[in-house]
């Protein structure tokens, strides 16, 4: 149809697509660092359990250092429209030096800072509480032996200190989100002093009040290993987060299946200030599959817009999948994500309250389904050629480029960027 004609029909129904092309430019989605490499960091490894950790898979091209994900990053980058940002775990330091986690300073990430200044982008930051001998037990900051929670406590504080160091630098807010893998296999005795020794635990960590970053917590129905009891639990977390003024990170993965993760937005953002989503496709569990542009992608967006909580959410991806090329997991993930905001921000929302407000549940079904034939396609279109990214068949073809080979991927003339857009008044 063309996007001329794809922006008249639109505007038939009061969707102006030059606005929701403009807005979308606007929204920073960060990628997350763990997808290049299989979760493996670049780090001597201590310990045997990977916290539930799990990748899949042995594509050719896993990046084996910080330099060689790095180059996947900028081609990845280069597939996307818009400005985005790069969600770094500490077990992803770039140093010769090999210093334990509750000894980690700035210095070890500063290599990553200065190419974020580069790439003009921002990065958020994750303490890392798996893959390490002291978390050989699936308990960290909830383990009876206190001395491993002061490791641990130790290795949070260094970890927010890391990320004010990271915003003031790059003049962007950096998220520090706080996971842990702590939980019992079979049923517990006692989960009110696991939970209690994770809250005083969490106290310390956060007693300090910090610039240029931001706390989130982040809950998990259950893990490998811990099946019987996760310490760290949505019920846990949602009122922690509301009494100490944390974000609440909402990971699509870390629930039931049958549960609706968009359906808690709204609920939780009544008693929140921010949000942090974690995007994710779980299969059965939480197998962080790349994510399609599924329902739940397209419910997830419908309810960012139309709740109005695209200024107050953070929107972050979390998958890893080996069995593919792991730039074009990333690419293909950012872009399902930033298509699907796209579909909301062209939803002519302000029809469909009318019909609802009204009680005329027909006309808003029916608005509803025939508003899925419209040209969404042509407008997605227009906006990869705004900003110079290849779409379709060319987006393909650049992908095979580097799918099965283990150089370095070609950088070629997409990689001029702004830091607009990249989350700096968050």
């Amino acid at each position: 149809m063309g996007y001329d004609s794809a922006r008249d029909v639109f505007a038939e129904w009061g969707v102006d697509t030059e606005a929701a092309i403009r807005q979308l430019t606007t929204i920073p989605i960060s990628m997350h660092c763990w997808q290049g490499d299989d979760v493996v960091g670049f780090e001597p490894k201590t310990g045997t359990s990977g916290g539930g950790i799990q990748a899949t898979g042995n594509h050719p091209g896993r990046a084996r250092t910080p330099d060689e994900l790095r180059a996947d990053l900028e081609f990845a980058y280069a597939m996307i429209p818009g400005k985005h940002r790069l969600n770094l775990h500490a077990m992803y330091m770039d140093t010769d030096e090999a210093p334990d986690r509750d000894a980690i300073e700035y210095r070890h990430f500063a290599p990553w800072v200065d190419w974020a200044m580069e790439q003009a982008i921002g990065l958020d930051f994750n303490p890392t509480f798996f893959a390490h001998e002291k978390a050989d037990d699936n308990l960290t900051l909830s383990h009876p032996d206190q001395g491993i929670r002061d490791f641990w406590i130790e290795h949070g504080r260094r970890t927010r200190e890391i990320a004010a160091q990271i915003g003031a630098a790059l003049g962007t807010p950096c998220i520090n989100n706080i996971w842990v893998p702590d939980g019992y296999k079979d049923i517990p005795v006692d989960r009110m002093a696991a939970r209690a020794r994770l809250e005083a635990s969490l106290n310390e960590m956060l007693v300090q009040p910090l610039s240029g970053m931001r706390d989130a917590v982040e809950s998990k129905l259950f893990g490998i290993g811990v099946e019987a009891c996760t310490v760290g639990s949505h019920e846990f977390y949602l009122g922690y987060a509301i009494r100490k003024g944390t974000l609440l990170c909402l990971d699509m993965g870390h629930f039931h299946p049958t549960e609706n993760i968009a359906d808690k937005l709204s609920a939780v953002a009544l008693s929140l200030d921010k949000i942090l989503l974690h995007v994710s496709r779980p299969m059965r569990w939480d197998s962080d599959h790349v994510i399609l542009l599924n329902d739940d992608i397209l419910t997830m967006a419908h309810e960012l817009v139309s709740a109005d909580l695209l200024g107050r959410t953070r929107i972050g991806l979390d998958f890893f999948d080996a069995t593919i090329s792991r730039t074009a997991a990333w690419v293909i993930g950012t872009r399902n994500m930033q298509k699907a905001l796209l579909r909301a921000l062209l939803t002519p929302f302000d029809r469909l309250r009318q019909a609802e407000t009204a009680l005329d549940f027909t006309t808003r079904l029916t608005m509803t389904e025939e508003f899925k034939d419209l040209p969404f396609g042509d407008i997605w279109s227009e906006f990869c050629r705004r900003s110079d990214r290849p779409n379709g068949l060319g987006l393909i073809r650049e992908l095979d480029s580097v799918s099965s080979s283990r150089c370095r991927p070609r950088l070629g003339p997409f990689l001029t960027r702004r830091a607009e857009g990249a989350g700096a008044e968050w």
